[in-house]
This record gives C-alpha cells, sequence and structure tokens, in this order.
C-alpha cells in the first residue's frame, strides 16, 4: 500500500509553549468537537511529526492554534510534546508523535479533546510499535494527557495509531475511537474518564493491513459508519470495506468498485445521508490499473443501507470540465481530501489538494481546489476554484518542494456559520507551516488569509509543520 511520506525534522524545544490563550470560558462549554477550550470557537491542531524535541530527532508535536472571531494567530497557541507537562511518555528519538490527530468529547465534559499517534513509538525492544494518547480537553484548552491501552500483540514497526478516527459507533451517544496501523485495527468504546480510559475495547479482526480510517454516518442513522481501506495485492490503491451497527453488532460490506485513500465523509447532496469522498492520488501503473493520471477523487453517495455499492459514483480529477488545471503525472490530486459547509448553504462541499502541482518553473509547489455540493451532488461544471501560494491574496510565493496542501481541514474557526480551510504546506522554507482561507457566503476568500510558519510558533530545524490535520 502507498505510504505517506513524513517530512524529516530537526529542533524543537521542549514542554507545552502557551503565549496568549484563547481566554476561559465563562458560560458552560461548548461542546463542539475541534474546540479544545469550550469557548465557542473551534481550535486548529496540526502535527509536526518529526520534529526534535530536545536531544530527542523526530520525536514530535503537535501545535494547537485557538479559534476567534477574527480566525488563528500564531499569538493563540501551544506547543505539545510527549514530554510536556501530564503528557504520558517521554519524548524520544523516532517517536513521530502527532503523525496521526483525531478531536472529539471523549469524557462528554463539553471540552473536545484531542487523540494523538505516536506512530513509531517503540514498546520494550520492539521498535516502531505505535501508541495512541488523549489530550483532554479543558477551560485552557489541551493540558494534560492519558495513554491509550496498548495492546500486547502488536508487532514491530506495525505502525500502531497511524490512522485514527473518532464517532459514535454504536449509537448510544458516546464518542468511541479507532486506531489502526497495518495489520491491528481496535475500537476503544466510550463514555472515557480521565483516570480509567475507555470503557473497554476490541481488536477488529476482518481488516487487512491498513494504515488509514474514515469515520462518518453514511446510513443517517445516527451511528458513525468506519471505513478502512486495505491493501490489495496487485492493486496499491487497495479495496474499500466499512462498518456498520445493526443494532447488536458491527457488520462488514464492502465497496467492490471502490478505490484510494485518504477520505472524508459529509453530507453534500442534503439528503440526511453522509457521502464518502475517496482520493486516489497515485498514478495508474501496472499494478495499478485504475485511477487518472495525476490522481483523482470519486463521491459515493449515501444512503439507508449505507452506499449502494451498485452507483456510478462521481469521478473528478484535472481532465473534468470545469476543473482548473491540466492532469499531470505526479500531481498528487486527491493526497488530501476534507468536506465541510464553506457557503453556508447547508451542502457540504469538498477540498482537494495536489502538493505534487508545479506552478510555473517551481516543482511541487502544490495547490488545492475547491467543489461545491448541491441537490444534484458534487458540481464540477461551474464555480469550482483552485488556489496556490501565488494565487492573489494568498499569503506567499509558490516555491518548489513547499507542497501546499500537505494537509488540508475544514473547520469553523471563526463562529459564523462557515468552514475556513486549513492548509498544510509542510515544505515551507524547509520548515513547514499552516496556512488560513476564511469562508464566506461566496466561498472562500483570501481577505484575512493567514500564513503561520514552524518559525512562527517558536519551532525550530525542518519540524515539517502542516503534514498533519486534525479533523
Amino acid at each position: 500500500m502507498r505510504k505517506r511520506t513524513l517530512l524529516l525534522a530537526a529542533t524543537l524545544t521542549t514542554g507545552l509553549l502557551t503565549s496568549a490563550l484563547a481566554s476561559p470560558a465563562t458560560a458552560a462549554p461548548s461542546g463542539l468537537a475541534g474546540d479544545f477550550n469550550g469557548d465557542g470557537y473551534r481550535d486548529v491542531a496540526a502535527g509536526a511529526a518529526c520534529a526534535d524535541v530536545g536531544s530527542a530527532s523526530c520525536a514530535g508535536a503537535v501545535v494547537v492554534l485557538y479559534g476567534s472571531a477574527s480566525g488563528v494567530s500564531a499569538a493563540r497557541r501551544a506547543v505539545i510534546t510527549q514530554n510536556s507537562a501530564g503528557v504520558p511518555g517521554t519524548a524520544e528519538a523516532g517517536d513521530l508523535f502527532g503523525s496521526a490527530l483525531a478531536a472529539g468529547d471523549l469524557d462528554r465534559d463539553g471540552y473536545s479533546d484531542l487523540v494523538v499517534g505516536a506512530s513509531n513509538e517503540s514498546i520494550g525492544d520492539r521498535d516502531g510499535v505505535g501508541s495512541g494518547t488523549v489530550l483532554w480537553g479543558s477551560k485552557s484548552g489541551l493540558t494534560s494527557g492519558k495513554g491509550l491501552p496498548q495492546p500486547s500483540t502488536l508487532s514491530e514497526y506495525g505502525n500502531f495509531s497511524r490512522g485514527i478516527a473518532t464517532g459514535d459507533f454504536d449509537g448510544d451517544g458516546d464518542t468511541d475511537v479507532t486506531l489502526t496501523g497495518q495489520t491491528h485495527t481496535r475500537i476503544y468504546n466510550g463514555p472515557f474518564t480521565r483516570t480509567a480510559g475507555p470503557l473497554n475495547n476490541l481488536r477488529v479482526g476482518e481488516v487487512g493491513t491498513t494504515f488509514e480510517v474514515i469515520a462518518g454516518d453514511l446510513s443517517g442513522d445516527g451511528a458513525a459508519e468506519r471505513v478502512y481501506p486495505f491493501n490489495v495485492d496487485g492493486d496499491t490503491g487497495g479495496q474499500i470495506n466499512y462498518f456498520r451497527w445493526t443494532g447488536m453488532t458491527h457488520k462488514m460490506a464492502e465497496l467492490p468498485n471502490a478505490d484510494g485513500y485518504p477520505g472524508s465523509i459529509g453530507d453534500i447532496n442534503r439528503d440526511g445521508y453522509g457521502d464518502l469522498v475517496l482520493g486516489d492520488p497515485t498514478d495508474p501503473y501496472d499494478l495499478k490499473p485504475g485511477g487518472h493520471k495525476g490522481g483523482q477523487i470519486t463521491v459515493w453517495y449515501g444512503g439507508p443501507g449505507g452506499p449502494d455499492p451498485a452507483q456510478q459514483p462521481t469521478v473528478v480529477h484535472q481532465d473534468t470540465a470545469g476543473v482548473p488545471g491540466a492532469a499531470e503525472a505526479e500531481d498528487g490530486f486527491g493526497s488530501a481530501v476534507s468536506t465541510g459547509d464553506i457557503n453556508g448553504d447547508g451542502y457540504a462541499d469538498v477540498v482537494v489538494s495536489a502538493p505534487g502541482e508545479d506552478i510555473g518553473s517551481a516543482t511541487d509547489a502544490g495547490s488545492v481546489t475547491v467543489l461545491f455540493g448541491s441537490a444534484s451532488g458534487l458540481k464540477t461544471g461551474s464555480g469550482v476554484k483552485s488556489y496556490t501560494q501565488d494565487t492573489a491574496g494568498v499569503p506567499g510565493s509558490a516555491e518548489a518542494s513547499d507542497r501546499f496542501g500537505s494537509a488540508v481541514g475544514l473547520t469553523d474557526v471563526t463562529k459564523d456559520g462557515k468552514a475556513d480551510l486549513v492548509i498544510g504546506v509542510h515544505g515551507e522554507n524547509n520548515t513547514g507551516g499552516l496556512w488560513t482561507l476564511r469562508g464566506s457566503a461566496t466561498g472562500l476568500t483570501t481577505s484575512g488569509a493567514q500564513g503561520i510558519t514552524s518559525s512562527a510558533v517558536s519551532l525550530k530545524g525542518s519540524v515539517g509543520l502542516g503534514s498533519t490535520v486534525a479533523q
């Protein structure tokens, strides 16, 4: 299966660095996923998974930017490592703390928590086993943490926690967590407590080799489906299986004609059922006959029984009429995808990145493309727009190896009912950064756009900030 490249990094100061954090909430906490300090504004969490912590190279860190009416800024931040007060474990070389992230209120206190993967953490003499940690939300944001129970059967270099998703998988009102990595996948069932962790945890034995998981309600029953793309011999695009809650147990279903990863789930046609968007960024070659040169996405529309496997999905690539650009080898269109309502019309929109896109003579400068939802599904003929660092109003300029769009995430950080776009630029100045564009009634706007580099949040060295963004 294709493996995402993690940018190697260097020096990061240890501990929890905070500067002008959001004011403590004076009312009841919002209960919003991604609102770590409960003030009603969703926050941004991003990984710098190969950052150095003290002398520990590639130990990893998480950067949190707190939302406000004016958006996010470097001044309202926290940087968290495994050496931060209250966080379990110790920052060690090669841990990759922050290599995967997912948000949700696990202990039902109204403050969103953050699940962090350290996918290369070693356990005893077993290298690269991987681990997961919950960072608890509070009035002052993310503070202390709790390690998730570590299965004793994890294999060396299994990279457990490479994929993380949160959701109510059994419809009981509690947020659950799933972690996966290569051959081991697990569910941690809520409710969680800060002392004991999850109610219980179970191995998912039917899942093949996978580093990915996507979660969302595809069937409209209030219980989130879990989608696991996994390895298939002769097709590196993988196979797509998902699990539904039947009221008694989880049942696996197949989408035999679907392919690709990563993915995101949102209600694009506003029919009450989540729709599955899959990125398929790899060019076709002898072991992967499907797909499109330069990459593509497919949309599988949900329904009462989940996505109908017989449907003809919507397919979008850079040769699709109305989509800016042209399909070129190694563009990586579909390397990252996210869903959210950018213009506030009630339909989920889709952002697709192409971090390998060349801009002029700048190779791998990167671009992101926005497609809008409608009653008839994803629109491709009009209104589609692409953004690069050469777009007027976007901070910076398109440079070789910036990889603008290394990660993308749609979340409303300004509390105006419109999703804002967070863009990872993990090659920016060889250190990485996070760019944000505001949502508006007409789509994304560059008014108030922000470009926050790793140096602006006191990270040093080639830290690769923006390699992951919490969904």
